[in-house]
């Protein structure tokens, strides 16, 4: 079991290693860690790449997390576990987060921890992503969404009927959006952040 649980680790790990905004504006010509906000999520994408290649990273992320859930304890495990479903998911995520292929620096998240809740919870995504759509129309921030929804989505969950398990795997998810959104957050508070406005993408 405990090699069982090691593969499924490691290979969601790399599985969310696979810096998706990197490669889709590499094969634009741009190295999206230099351009707008340096982030390589779907957000910096749509600013700097535009509508195509943002909707590509932010698909692309979150099949990142939905395969991990559903493919990699099948692929492991004889009986998958719901535990080994939820340790996948965590370790997309730090994958995505902190890719070992650009130096542990990677996106916040939250398209990849769209992907593993639909997997493991769509009742609970479906009240977070509610929000985040209400939220972000109101203020057309993404951070200021993003936030919103990751703190809400721990008590979407339990109200949904999800298992104590469930609430702190999303407490834990809501923590790391948190964080990730260190810099917004200040910027928020200076006046300083960005309104969500989709670019052309760069010439090349």
């Amino acid at each position: 079991m405990e090699w069982v649980n090691f593969l499924i680790a490691v290979g969601a790990y790399l599985l969310g290693s696979i810096p998706s905004g990197f490669l889709v504006a590499r094969a634009r010509g741009v190295d999206i860690t230099k351009v707008g906000s340096g982030n390589i999520g779907a957000t910096n994408a749509f600013r700097v790449l535009g509508k195509t290649a943002g909707t590509l990273v932010l698909l692309a992320d979150a099949l990142k997390g939905f395969l991990a859930v559903r493919v990699l304890p099948e692929l492991f495990a004889t009986a998958p576990l719901e535990s080994q479903g939820m340790l996948a998911g965590l370790c997309v995520i730090l994958g995505h987060n902190y890719t070992c292929w650009l130096k542990f620096k990677g996106g916040k998240g939250i398209a990849t921890s769209a992907g593993v809740l639909l997997a493991l919870t769509p009742l609970g995504l479906a009240w977070a992503l509610g929000t985040w759509i209400l939220v972000f129309l109101i203020t057309r921030y993404v951070s200021v969404a993003s936030l919103v929804a990751a703190l809400i989505l721990p008590f979407s969950v339990w109200f949904c009927g999800g298992t104590n398990g469930m609430i702190v795997l999303t407490s834990v998810f809501s923590a790391l959006a948190i964080y990730k959104h260190q810099a917004n957050i200040q910027r928020l508070l200076n006046g300083t952040e960005s309104r969500f406005i989709s670019k052309k993408k760069i010439p090349h």
